[in-house]
């Protein structure tokens, strides 16, 4: 079933987003509290999951790509179209064998593990957008820095 809304954009923390109303949420299906969607704005096709929020409405936080691929930006109003996901596993990204190596190497995997569903997902695109090798390994080592510190 699809639905559509208009909403503002407005920035939580340093993350651009619009809440999407309790009457299209209620009717979707939770998956560990997130919900997986997929959509257009201003024609521009995303796929996102909505965050949940304690005693407010989800979010669908609107990353870099989407931003940009629909011309959009903080303070616009936009007609948002979207609908369940029911195959989220197959947008999962990949763990790169380099990261997969260095966090055995490191014994950092069940920290690792231990992010949430979202974080990791997130961290696992920046790195499939990475075009060197070096890139790669740079932040890599960012990563687990990060993950010694937790």
């Amino acid at each position: 079933m699809a639905f559509s809304f208009t909403a503002t954009i407005y920035k939580v923390g340093m993350n651009p987003c619009v809440a999407v109303p309790f009457r299209i949420t209620g009717k979707l299906v939770a998956r560990k509290g997130y919900i997986a969607v997929k959509g257009k704005i201003n024609q521009h096709a995303f796929v996102q999951n909505l965050v949940p929020v304690k005693n407010e409405e989800y979010r669908l936080y609107l990353n870099g790509p989407i931003l940009k691929g629909a011309g959009i930006g903080l303070g616009d109003t936009v007609k948002i179209f979207l609908e369940q996901d029911t195959e989220p596993e197959k947008r999962d990204p990949s763990v790169p064998p380099a990261l997969q190596k260095r966090l055995g190497k490191e014994g950092l995997q069940k920290t690792f593990d231990s992010l949430t569903y979202y974080r990791r997902k997130e961290i696992l695109k920046y790195l499939g957008f990475l075009k060197t090798e070096e890139s790669l390994q740079r932040n890599i080592e960012k990563i687990v820095r990060q993950l010694k510190e937790q």
